[in-house]
């Protein structure tokens, strides 16, 4: 299936809404420039190739599957808990398994709301990256910056929005240096911003070991997610019930057969289901 250029555009305008420029927008989009955004919402599409319309939809979440998403119980706990977050500027750290629809409970929070800011962290980050990634988020340009200037102009850009979010996802990726970087953040940024830490289990057992071992900074990381890790429940049998019967499989024993077969994994749920609509 080729990409929809309408959809992808209608997106592109709800980010360029949410960002409150096409400068802005085009900014949180690695790879695509301000005139590239202008000529899309503009409609001059001729010479636009068909690799920057997929690095396009990418950047906004379109996708050309056809597959419905489905809100399960973990998707509604993290929506409140960021909503939270965000409005109060509270810090939270969530743990939950891989597979669990996080990333994109996330990604579509992120895509709503106008000062959240979503960070799909990686192991190769250092403390450069991990600020130009977050001054990028926000849509601002860091090129000539030191990692100083770069945290100052972070902090300063927060300070001047109203409930902003800083949402750092897969969280446990991050080397101690950069994750140190979340206690700077906490500290200049308290009732202020909200920030969630978003990750596996590795993360809480990373802090606890840590704490045992009496690290550099864990004790203070902990202290500023209130020394608690709010692990979500997973995958159960009503959320694969509702992503089988979304996405056109309405048989019980054969969803009780996906289920017992997922391992609590939506990513296999949707391969199941393909499969098993594919040979229908």
């Amino acid at each position: 299936m080729g990409i929809n250029k309408e959809q992808v555009v209608a997106k592109l305008r709800l980010k360029v809404e949410k960002y409150g420029s096409q400068n802005k927008a085009a900014k949180s989009m690695k790879g695509v420039s301000p005139a590239m955004v202008n000529m899309m919402v503009s409609g001059k599409w001729d010479g636009i190739g068909e690799g920057m319309w997929r690095k396009v939809a990418a950047h906004v979440g379109w996708t050309a599957e056809g597959w419905q998403a489905v809100k399960t119980g973990d998707f509604k706990v993290l929506g409140t808990l960021l909503e939270k977050a965000r409005t109060e500027s509270l810090v939270f750290a969530v743990t939950g398994e891989a597979g669990t629809g996080k990333s994109f409970a996330t990604r579509l929070y992120a895509s709503e709301h106008k000062r959240a800011y979503l960070l799909q962290c990686n192991e190769f980050w250092n403390r450069k990256y991990f600020l130009m990634e977050a001054l990028g988020a926000m849509g601002r340009d860091s090129s000539g910056l030191t990692v100083s200037d770069m945290m100052v102009e972070l902090v300063r850009a927060l300070k001047k929005e109203e409930n902003p979010l800083i949402i750092m996802d897969e969280a446990d990726k991050l080397s101690d240096q950069v994750l140190y970087f979340f206690i700077t953040l906490y500290n200049q940024l308290e009732d202020h911003c909200g920030i969630v830490l978003l990750a596996t289990d590795h993360l809480s057992k990373r802090i606890r070991k840590g704490l045992k071992l009496n690290k550099k900074g864990y004790k203070e990381i902990y202290s500023r997610v209130n020394r608690k890790f709010i692990e979500l429940k997973g995958v159960g049998i009503s959320d694969v019930t509702q992503v089988c019967m979304a996405n056109g499989v309405d048989d019980r024993d054969v969803i009780r057969e996906i289920f017992n077969d997922c391992e609590g994994d939506l990513r296999r749920v949707k391969q199941k289901v393909r499969a098993y609509r594919q040979g229908a």
